[in-house]
């Protein structure tokens, strides 16, 4: 087992589709991909993806090794640029942590930023959910993360950026993507994907919601993320709740619908330790206003303002 087996598994159970991790994210073609993924199938000895013609979802022995198989890529991850580190102690570095997707908006306003304050400034980046970010920033595994305010978190503050409106997703051709609105009996009468198994913060903003106006909402299926989430609404032709900023990763065959009348919102805010002394951290928690106000001129997604 090579750790390109891995990266190519991960990129494809977060895509849910062979066709689409070849494209987009790993610059191949398919039936390599699919090759390199049956490979790694026999090298684990189970079954690891269930095969649909709309794409490929996880079996329950894929979303273990899913699991591992991140992790395995973050610990070779922390390896290089710790031995990076080691052989240039001299240089200043920040680690930064983001909700799948978010790196797309709020990166390169954050090192435009970050270059002004330290030009010779190394970075180490990683994606995980809400509550992994802030339990690394309680650890002291990572100086900054753009994440939701999680509870239960000792030492970690939460300064809030923005709020992110709630829209709807669902298959193109669903027989609802002609609307501008979805609403919400019309979620209540269709197959629910949920967005927050691991997420509590939009897992709550979610049912309350759904509480105020007086619809269940029952997952039939529950996505690890929100990616995995809409390769489910692809492959199943259900509907899923997410936030605004996963416009940013939509596939061909999803579309994105706001929700008709009081839509809910999920704060989405710049975590740290209270206890990091990184003068650097100080003079970027100095400039985070700045930093959302680029962040909302440069992209066409439009958050909330924060309160």
């Amino acid at each position: 087992m090579e750790l390109r087996h891995l990266r190519y598994f991960v990129a494809v159970a977060e895509e849910g589709s062979l066709l689409t991790a070849a494209q987009r994210r790993l610059n191949t073609s398919q039936p390599s991909l699919s090759r390199q993924i049956r490979d790694l199938e026999s090298e684990v000895g189970v079954q690891l993806l269930e095969r649909q013609p709309r794409g490929v979802t996880l079996t329950a022995a894929g979303r273990v090794f899913l699991d591992h198989a991140r992790l395995a890529l973050l610990q070779v991850q922390a390896a290089t640029e710790g031995a990076r580190q080691t052989a240039q102690p001299q240089k200043p570095t920040l680690s930064m942590g983001f909700l799948v997707g978010l790196e797309v908006m709020w990166l390169p306003q954050l090192l435009r930023i970050l270059r002004e304050e330290a030009p010779d400034l190394q970075v180490t980046l990683s994606t995980q959910s809400s509550p992994e970010l802030a339990l690394a920033l309680m650890q002291g595994k990572l100086d900054i993360a753009f994440l939701r305010p999680e509870k239960d978190n000792e030492g970690v503050v939460f300064k809030q950026l923005a709020k992110e409106p709630l829209i709807a997703v669902l298959p193109a051709e669903h027989h609802l993507a002609s609307r501008k609105k979805i609403r919400p009996q019309d979620l209540a009468r269709e197959i629910y994907v949920s967005s927050a198994r691991t997420s509590p913060v939009l897992q709550e903003v979610i049912q309350n919601y759904a509480a105020r106006v007086g619809i269940t909402l029952n997952a039939k299926y529950e996505g690890e993320n929100i990616s995995s989430a809409m390769s489910l609404v692809a492959s199943t032709g259900g509907i899923s709740l997410v936030p605004l900023y996963a416009q940013n990763m939509l596939a061909p065959n999803v579309v994105a619908r706001a929700l008709d009348g009081g839509t809910p919102t999920v704060e989405l805010a710049l975590g740290y330790n209270r206890e990091n002394p990184s003068p650097l951290l100080r003079r970027l928690l100095s400039r985070a206003d700045e930093l959302v106000a680029n962040v909302q001129n440069q992209s066409i997604i439009r958050y909330v303002e924060a309160q």
